[in-house]
């Protein structure tokens, strides 16, 4: 009887540390999810701060720069394309990205306007959309650090047996966009009138 009494408390420990093990490993991967999720908040906030900031200067824009239209169809076409995704989603991240580009299009262009540059409204805009690129910047590699450690826990070992067994499966990081590392190129010419 003594025997039975000391495998059934062994065994009842073993299962208590084995369940204890999991159910930390567990609220662990939900915890490092979860800062994942509240990091790409973060980025969406900054993200549609940018996309509310920027038809206030292309409208502070538009008049001098009619000939432009390109830049601004494309604001218009990555804002549409990013509204119609959901979040988290590669087709989220490359609308945000191709926003971007389009941004930095824009800059180039004001820069080259004395006309613009000297306007007060456009340069508090210019100043504004600095401060939303830094914060945007800021809160990707909020999110990226927050991927770093959940990607490292999902895919190590043991933890990455729990993990895929719950559905936990690595995140995407946010990725410059081909071609980001080199100034996008402006054409200011006018076309001829026929």
């Amino acid at each position: 009887m003594r025997g039975a009494t000391i495998a059934a408390v062994i065994i009842v420990v073993v299962a208590v540390l084995v369940y204890g093990t999991f159910a930390g490993t567990y609220n662990r991967l939900v915890q490092a999810n979860q800062q994942v999720n509240a990091a790409q908040a973060d980025v969406e906030t900054q993200l549609q701060r940018r996309f509310d900031l920027i038809p206030n200067l292309v409208e502070s824009t538009k008049a001098v720069l009619i000939q432009e239209r390109t830049v601004f169809e494309a604001l218009a076409t990555a804002r549409t394309q990013y509204a119609g995704t959901r979040p988290g989603t590669p087709e989220r991240v490359e609308a945000a990205n191709q926003y971007q580009s389009a941004i930095a299009r824009l800059l180039v262009i004001v820069e080259n306007y004395p006309v613009l540059r000297s306007s007060e409204t456009v340069q508090s805009l210019m100043r504004e959309l600095a401060s939303t690129e830094n914060q945007v910047a800021y809160a990707r590699r909020g999110y990226n650090a927050a991927v770093q450690a959940y990607d490292t826990m999902v895919q190590s070992f043991p933890t990455n047996l729990l993990a895929s067994s719950f559905g936990f499966r690595p995140r995407p990081y946010f990725q410059a966009q081909p071609g980001s590392e080199q100034a996008p190129r402006v054409n200011l010419s006018v076309p001829a009138k026929p």
